[in-house]
């Protein structure tokens, strides 16, 4: 997912995103562990993404912080 797309989304949405890509990862690892999963590499796209989510999250609530 492209960091733009990510920095339009509410804070809601980031938080439902969040939940959502976490779930998966623990699905990717899970299928990872019992050898079901057929694209190794979505493991570092999902965490990537998280990641991204996770900072930009952070730099809302900076943004929010300095000006109030």
């Amino acid at each position: 997912m492209k960091t733009q797309e990510i920095r339009e989304k509410s804070p809601a949405e980031l938080n439902q995103m969040l939940k959502e890509l976490q779930k998966e990862l623990f699905h990717l690892r899970f299928q990872l562990a019992i050898n079901q999963l057929e694209n190794p590499t979505r493991i570092n796209a999902v965490k990537k993404d998280i990641a991204r989510v996770k900072t930009i999250i952070c730099e809302n609530e900076i943004s929010n912080g300095a000006n109030s």
